[in-house]
Order: structure tokens, then sequence, then C-alpha cells
């Protein structure tokens, strides 16, 4: 009876006021506290004293076994956060040197900031016993949280034989926030992590896991009465040198080392032109990637890898651009010239955009079978615009716009969404784009030319029949005028023990997203599924179990079936951290087709099946390890053949400290396929990393990735390398007194083997430093 009565309350109220009704007033004390550890300054004692006390995972709101309070304050300009974090063991407390956003299995204290109190966005400051931080921006809209947000803040934190403190200083001009009333009102909430057998979750709050929003459920605190952002204005500028060689040994001969000196300076700006509104410009940035990407194997893969932005101009208020479709993906701008971005919020009103050349073209070619990144040598013109409005009621109303132009095409689209919770359990998600594209003559003729296509695993061309057939785009490029359509559709209802959803996704085979991440098009795709959760208890080995389901089925614009799809798992969550996931999986797919008699623009070939068994686990046995293993054994779509054969994947990873300073981290993949009773490739790609973490400040890394592909020529239809050999290594010098004043020093090489090399040569050697500086004004 009770329960029912509560649903039926919380059923009739709007989902953002699930929070504390009361606010809590936080103090303003005009004193500003030494960030050195130690909370023995007076101003803590008249600070807000908040006792951080309730687990909130694995467990739905239990006591937690070790005592930790917050005290809080303000003066105006900054909020100031001391934590008292005992320990009755604090030679258990896990806590090393790290870079900055790379702690999170540590033990940690923070919080997280609803700067807006309107639960869209959430900022997240979090900090290790030796002060390393660790900051990101949560997002409801799409459940991403985004470690790539950095901003500057000062904390130091001090182990000691009760447990440990920590005093953070976060100047309230990284916030955005409403500075046009006096009192202002944000949604926090306080934490600790405790990772031991378990890895606790401890909040200052109580936290409904029937509601999938926790930044709704954040209690209010006002204050801030002399809180102004002010006309904040960062001048960073960055020189870079580099000296870069090269040379050609594409064949039997390797030509000699050809040598770039380079010198560049570069100049960001970034300006808070009102306190809701800020502007971002960079000049002659270097947008040169500093540290090595996760390798990824992509043998017998038909779609481009995603690899995630890095950079800072594009990185600062990125979630200001995002809506549920992947329609922004700034990676695909390489080399701009310069770049403004504007980003502001205020009342519900969120808006953004931004504008920069490129110098280069990245053009990701989509088909319903696989997709191709094509590269050409000219320049290109980009921008995008997003605009959102953020209701009381739990509805959200967006819209997004994308432009990229060069000499020899243009792509625009159009996109309207909305995210619509009438309860805490219930969210319905809508979103319709439309494209316009353009291509030029000298467009298609540059990736067809003449009898052969330019290269191999890009795009068949229906204006040159005599092209070889490749592993590439099966959409053929065929129209200079592309008006594409698509839209997504998804309704999820969520219980504590319980949640079942279904979406719809179509996007017709002449739609292009260019400025985003759009990998496939020319289908509809149904998905319905459903989970069921079990929740144990303190004295279980046990703390969570998961069920999970679900069924898809693809086609596309023909009506022809690419994909039909049903899957399961069983995991279980269980002491040393551990997590086991057991999956089954039955798939109904199309191949590629080799005839190019029956080679049209719709078509698909005949479907295959494939049925898998996926494991993997994970566990934390001890301070500074982790370990993991993937494994994956079944059937498996041969695409370079068309047909199926047997395949065996497994990845293992390892990451394990010596000592406070020292980190090894070893990845291995292995992947092999066999079809027509022998082999026909076997992969292994090792990624491993040594790092030595001098302080909080800088490092020292060695970065060595190796792949080494081997192909059975005679199970092949086409001419392939029986071996492919890579090694690239890094070996970097960081420094970052903070996100924006760092200096990076670095030697990097790359050098492979094929048929026609006896032995790995390299093609490729850079030293480069880089400097920057930020002043804030």
């Amino acid at each position: 009876m009770y329960k029912s009565m509560l649903s039926a309350a919380l059923l009739s109220v709007p989902f953002t006021s699930l929070a504390t009704s009361q606010p809590v007033t936080l103090p303003f004390i005009a004193e500003q506290a030494t960030i050195d550890g130690q909370l023995n300054e007076p101003s803590w004692q008249r600070a807000k004293k908040i006792t951080i006390d309730n687990v909130t995972w694995p467990y739905e709101n239990s006591k937690s076994p070790v005592t930790t309070h917050a005290y809080v304050y303000e003066d105006g300009e900054t909020l100031f956060i001391g934590f008292e974090a005992n320990d009755p063991n604090p030679e258990l407390i896990r806590a090393f040197y790290r870079d900055r956003d790379a702690a999170w299995d540590d033990d940690l204290v923070g919080l997280k900031i609803d700067s807006y109190n309107n639960s869209q966005l959430a900022y997240q400051f979090f900090i290790n016993p030796l002060g390393v931080q660790q900051d990101s921006i949560e997002n409801e809209l799409t459940k991403h949280e985004s470690s790539s947000w950095d901003g500057i803040w000062d904390s130091v934190g001090v182990i000691h034989d009760k447990g440990y403190t920590v005093e953070v200083a976060i100047p309230l001009r990284v916030l955005n926030f409403d500075d046009s009333v006096a009192s202002k009102t944000m949604a926090m909430e306080f934490l600790r992590f405790l990772p031991r057998s378990e890895r606790l979750r401890i909040s200052n709050m109580q936290i409904d896991h029937g509601n999938n929003c926790w930044i709704c459920q954040m209690p209010s605190y006002q204050g801030f009465e002399q809180a102004k952002q002010g006309n904040n204005v960062a001048i960073i500028p960055s020189v870079v040198l580099g000296k870069n060689e090269t040379r050609d040994i594409d064949g039997a001969q390797v030509a000699d080392w050809e040598t770039e000196n380079n010198t560049e300076a570069s100049l960001d700006v970034k300006w808070g032109i009102t306190p809701d509104i800020t502007l971002n410009a960079t000049i002659n940035p270097d947008f040169s990637q500093v540290e090595a990407d996760v390798a990824q194997l992509s043998v017998n893969n038909n779609f481009s890898l995603f690899f995630p932005e890095k950079r800072a101009f594009f990185l600062d208020n990125a979630d200001y651009f995002a809506s549920t479709l992947n329609l922004i993906h700034t990676r695909n701008i390489a080399q701009p010239d310069y770049g403004t971005k504007i980003t502001g919020s205020k009342n519900g009103h969120t808006f953004a955009g931004f504008i920069a050349n490129d110098t280069q073209t990245n053009v990701l070619i989509p088909g319903n079978l696989g997709s191709s990144l094509v590269a050409l040598d000219e320049k290109s013109e980009n921008g995008a615009l997003r605009y959102r409005y953020d209701f009381e009621s739990g509805l959200s109303l967006g819209s997004t716009a994308t432009h990229r132009q060069s000499d020899d095409y243009k792509n625009t689209v159009y996109s309207i969404d909305s995210k619509y919770k009438p309860t805490v359990n219930d969210v319905f998600l809508v979103q319709v784009l439309k494209s316009q594209t353009q291509y030029s003559q000298d467009f298609i003729d540059e990736l067809c030319d003449g009898d052969n296509c330019l290269q191999p695993e890009q795009v068949i061309c229906e204006l040159n029949s005599d092209c070889d057939y490749n592993e590439g785009v099966l959409r053929v490029l065929s129209k200079e005028q592309q008006s594409g359509t698509g839209y997504y559709l998804k309704y999820q209802h969520d219980e504590k023990y319980w949640r079942a959803f279904a979406d719809y996704n179509y996007r017709d085979a002449d739609l292009r997203a260019d400025l985003g991440f759009i990998s496939q098009v020319d289908f509809k795709k149904f998905t319905t599924g459903g989970e069921y959760r079990w929740y144990g208890d303190k004295g279980n080995w046990w703390n969570r179990a998961n069920l999970y389901a679900d069924w898809d089925i693809t086609h596309n614009e023909n009506n022809e079936l690419l994909e039909k799809e049903a899957q399961t798992s069983f995991s279980v969550s269980g002491p040393l951290q551990s997590f086991f996931e057991v999956s089954v999986e039955h798939r109904n797919r199309t191949g590629l087709r080799h005839d190019k008699s029956r080679l049209d623009i719709d078509g698909n070939t005949d479907l295959f099946s494939e049925n898998g068994v996926g494991f993997y686990s994970d566990f934390k046995p001890k301070a500074g390890v982790f370990a993991s293993l993937y494994m994956y054994t079944g059937n498996a779509v041969d695409l370079a053949n068309n047909r199926v054969g047997d395949k065996f994947h497994i990845r293992p990873v390892l990451n394990m400290n010596l000592g406070k300073h020292f980190e090894v981290r070893l990845r291995h993949t292995y992947e092999q396929l066999e079809a027509d009773g022998s082999e026909v490739f076997t992969a292994n790609l090792s990624d491993v990393r040594f790092t030595y973490q001098f302080n909080v400040n800088s490092f020292l890394r060695l970065a060595v990735i190796y792949t080494d592909l081997e192909r059975n020529q005679a199970n092949y239809i086409d001419d392939v390398d029986s071996q492919y050999k890579n090694l690239a290594t890094q070996l970097l010098y960081s420094y970052k007194l903070n996100p924006q004043t760092v200096f990076f020093a670095g030697y990097s090489d790359n050098g492979y083997q094929d048929d026609e090399l006896s032995s790995i040569t390299k093609e490729q050697r850079t030293l480069f430093a880089k400097f920057s500086y930020a002043w804030l004004l």
C-alpha cells in the first residue's frame, strides 16, 4: 500500500524536483584557505559540515563502513571544500601518482555540481589521497561522462595515520552559472569512493535506483551572493618545434630520408563575454596529437574506426553540442588554420556554434555494410550550430545544423530532437535529420580514376564498371546531388529491478552527416530488449547480478534483410572488485558481393548465420592491479571472401603499479579466422606502455604498439599480402602546471614490413616539443 502511494506521488511531480525541496545555505567567509592538505585554518571551523555516510553503489542507501566529512564555504570567488576521510586501515588506502584523469580506480573524494540546478549537466571534481585530479562533465541527455573537460582548480591530499585529508579550491569562474540573481542555487553531491574488495560509492544523499537520473536527485545549496563570473579572459600562446623525417619504402627499394623542420606559433583566447556566454578563438593551432591512441584491430571490419577528440579547443564546452546522434565529431577537422566557437546557457536556453577551416578534407563515405574515410588534398570550411531549450516539466527540445564545404563538394545537415521524461521511470527520445550533399565530377573522379580504383578499401564507382572489387564501401557513389533523411525513436521504462526499451533507427541511402560520425546509412533497424537486476546483501559473496536480452532486425531501403540478431548476457559482480559476464548471440547477416554482374546500388548478398559465445571478466585484487580478459568463439562472416568462417578472439589486459610512481600497462589482441578447412588470417596486436610519474605534474612514458597480420593467400579470392607487420614507438615527457600551461617533448617513429620487405623498415620518425602558457586575466 505504502509503495503504491509513493509511486503515485512520484509520478505527480516533475522529474527535476526530486531533490531536497529546501536548499541548504552555504556560508560566505571572506577568508582564503591555504591549499596544503591541512584543515587547520579558522575558516574550516566555520564552514558548513556535511556528512558523507550513505553507500549508494553497489547497494542502495546502506550505512557507510567509514566516516567522512566535507567542510564547505565560499568567498565570492572560490568554492572551498575540505575532506576528512577517516580509515581504520590506512595501510589499505589505494593511491598512486598518476597523470590527470587517470586515477579513477584509486581512493577518491570529490563532488558533483549542477551549477544551473536544471538537471542537465553536472561538473565532477574528484581527488585521490595524493592530490591527483580527475574532472569531467556528466551529460544527462546523452548519459555520457566526458573526462576530456579540464578545469583549472587546486587540490592537495595528505595521507596520515587516521586516513587522509584533501583540500580543494574551485574558482567559480570555471563554472557556468546565472549571476543575474543575488542568491544562487546549485545542486551538489559530495562523494567518497572506497575501493577494497568492493568499490563503494559513498554519498551525502540517498539515491533511488529506480530513477536513472541521478543528477535530478542531487540536493540544492544556495548562497554565492557575491559571486560574479565577470569578463574572464584567458590568453594561451603556444610554440611547437618539430623535426620530421619520412621516406618512401613502398616497393623493393627504400628511398632516402626527406627532412622537414617546423617551428609554429599559435594563440588561443577564451573570453567570458558575459557571465553566460563564452567565446573561444584559435589562430594557427597545433592540432598534432601528442599521445598515441589506444591501438585498435581493424582486420575483417568494413566500418571506419572511431577515435575520440582530444584537442582542447574543441573539448571546451563540447557537451553543449551533444545530441542523441553523433552529428558533430570534430576530429573530422584535421588541420585548421583558425577556429572560433561561442557557447552559452541562460534560463533554460543552451546554444553553441563554431566555425573552422581545414587544410585537408576528410570525408566519411557510409554504406549499409561498410564505410570508408576518404582524404582529399584540398581545403574546406566547417561550421556547426546547436540550440536546446529545457522545460521544467522534463521536456527538452533541441536543434542542430552543420555545414562542410570545399571546392568539390558540400554537405549540410539539419536536425531537431527532443527528450521527454514524464515520470522518473519513463523517457522518450526522438531525433529527425535531413541532409543535402553535392559532389562535383572532380570529387567523384578523385575516388575512381581510369580503369582502377585509386586505393583499396574505398569506393566502388558506378561511373567506372571496370573498377576491381575491393572490401570497402558497397554504397555506390553515383549522384552529384543527394538529399537524405533519417530519424531515431526510443522509449525506455526503468524500475529498480528491471528495465525495458524499444527503439527504431532509420537512415536512407543518401543521408550524409560529414561533420559527424554516421558510418552506416541505407538501413531501418528495430531493437527491443530488457534487463532484470538482482541486488545482493552485504553478507553475500556477490553484490549485483544482471540478466540482459535484446532482439533487433535491420533491412535496407530495398527491404532486403541486412541483419537479424538475438543476444543475451548474464553478469555478476563479486569479491576483489570482480565482474564476470557470459553472452550468447545468434545473428543472420549479409556479406559482400564479389559477382560484379550482380552489383547494383541497393543490392546485397545472401544471409549468413553467425553463432557465438563471449566471456568477459575483470578484477582489481589489490591496490594498483587491474586485469581483464575478453574471449569470443563462434562463427563469423569472412568479409573479404563472402563466406562463414570460425573465429576465435581473445584480449587480455594487465595494468600494474610497481610502487607509487611506476606503472606498466599491457594490452594484447589475438584473432584467428578459419574457413573451408584452413586458416584465413591470424592477427596479433600488442600495446605496451611504461610510465614513470615523477609527481602530480610530470611523467615520462614509453609506448610500443606492434601489429602482426598473417594471411593465407591460397584462401583469399583477391591477391593479398601474406604478411604485414607494423611497429610504432613513442617516448613522451609531459609537464603540466595546469591543463593549459603544459610542456611536451618526445620522439616517435613508425615502420612496417610486407611481402616486398624482408624486415620492419622505418618510414617516419619525429622529434617534437610543445610549450603553452595560460594567462588568466
